[in-house]
């Protein structure tokens, strides 16, 4: 039995950051319908990377959606907006209802298997603001999410990314952290990532 209940906001208690993880902000059922939703009616992309000189395949699938027509940009990569779906819609509706916050923007990864990756990386592109909060929900396989704090180097965080879970990173956390979903050689199922963001 659980200590505490899933449904619940936990505040990770880390400095210079403010991240916000609830394990359970839609229930299996809920998770399942919206994993094959958004799996089934997606344009997934697999993008080019350019990593010292070198071009190499992204080691996960993409796609983009918006409010608006402002593109989005990160790792040489622009992406232009495709306009919200009524799930994509559903999903932002209720973040913004639990957060307070509003949100122009999201970015859909699809994690295939183990394999599949997001390298360190902090959420500071010039179009998010001084201090952006993006909101991630996590559909499908549980996944690792490690943070490492930029310049002390013996701070470091591991999380398991549960199936229907949000996590709210916001305030100064992209200023100070690094995070990534390191690759992993264990048998996994796919997972869908769903990052929603405001673009300046």
């Amino acid at each position: 039995m659980s200590l505490f209940d899933l449904s619940e906001t936990i505040q990770l208690k880390l400095p210079n950051a403010e991240i916000d993880y609830t394990p359970a902000f839609f229930n299996l059922d809920e998770s399942r319908e919206l994993f094959d939703a958004i799996y089934d009616h997606t344009n997934w992309i697999e993008e080019d990377i350019r990593v010292y000189g070198k071009v190499y395949k992204q080691p996960r699938l993409t796609a983009f959606y918006a409010n608006n027509d402002k593109a989005y940009g990160y790792s040489n990569i622009s992406m232009s907006p495709q306009p919200f779906n009524s799930t994509l819609n559903t999903i932002k509706s209720k973040i913004e209802k639990a957060t307070q916050l509003t949100f122009s923007s999201c970015l859909l990864n699809l994690y295939r298997d183990g394999q599949d990756s997001n390298g360190w990386h902090s959420d500071d592109e010039k179009e998010l603001g001084e201090n952006p909060a993006i909101a991630s929900v996590s559909l499908g396989a549980e996944r690792l999410f490690h943070l490492k704090h930029k310049n002390i180097k013996t701070l470091k965080h591991k999380l398991t990314l549960k199936n229907g879970s949000l996590l709210l990173m916001k305030g100064e956390t992209q200023h100070h952290w690094l995070h990534q979903i390191p690759k992993t050689k264990k048998t996994i199922d796919k997972r869908i990532n769903l990052t929603f963001r405001l673009i300046k």
